[in-house]
């Protein structure tokens, strides 16, 4: 059984998980695990030296957890549908993952929000610095243009995986 999962990567409240939700309401079959719902407590989070609880940093992640959620997803994936020699791409179950640091190992609104020169002081930084290490990365990755609509990034990024989805049904119908 063949599985299709997608990652959405990119800074802090930048729109990842509004573009995982809206992909989730228009693709059958589809789940989305969002990074943010591993987050170690507050009294494991370090401060930096202006005071910033360091969010914004692989270790304020419970990454194992989450990696043993994803394996969970996999392997229900796996047992869940019948597997036929026809598969429509309708019925390859579709995972997308969705955070700030995915390939580093609804609107969202902060209560409370963010303490005036966090976003620059600190969010900022700390993404350019995860994106150039993802830049090293040999995975193939697609850079959306976070000035677009919210509209358009979904058009974008559905077509691309109705696509990428209908490759995996010709593949499976010729294997």
């Amino acid at each position: 059984m063949k599985t299709f999962i997608v990652g959405i990567s990119g800074v802090t409240n930048g729109g990842k998980t509004t573009l995982a939700k809206n992909l989730q309401k228009h693709l059958p079959n589809c789940s989305v695990i969002s990074q943010d719902d591993f987050f170690k407590p507050e009294s494991e989070i370090e401060t930096d030296k202006n005071g910033f609880l360091q969010y914004d940093v692989l270790e304020a992640l419970n990454m194992e957890k989450m990696m043993s959620v994803i394996s969970c997803w996999m392997e229900s994936a796996r047992c869940s549908v019948v597997s036929t020699d026809r598969e429509s791409a309708e019925e390859i179950p579709i995972l997308i993952i969705e955070g700030f640091l995915l390939f580093n190992y609804n609107t969202r609104v902060y209560e409370p929000p963010d303490p005036p020169g966090y976003f620059d002081g600190h969010v900022w930084p700390m993404y350019l610095k995860h994106r150039q290490e993802m830049q090293d990365i040999t995975w193939e990755v697609v850079y959306l243009d976070g000035t677009k609509s919210e509209e358009d990034l979904f058009l974008q990024v559905y077509e691309d995986l109705i696509q990428e989805l209908a490759k995996q049904k010709c593949l499976q119908v010729t294997a």
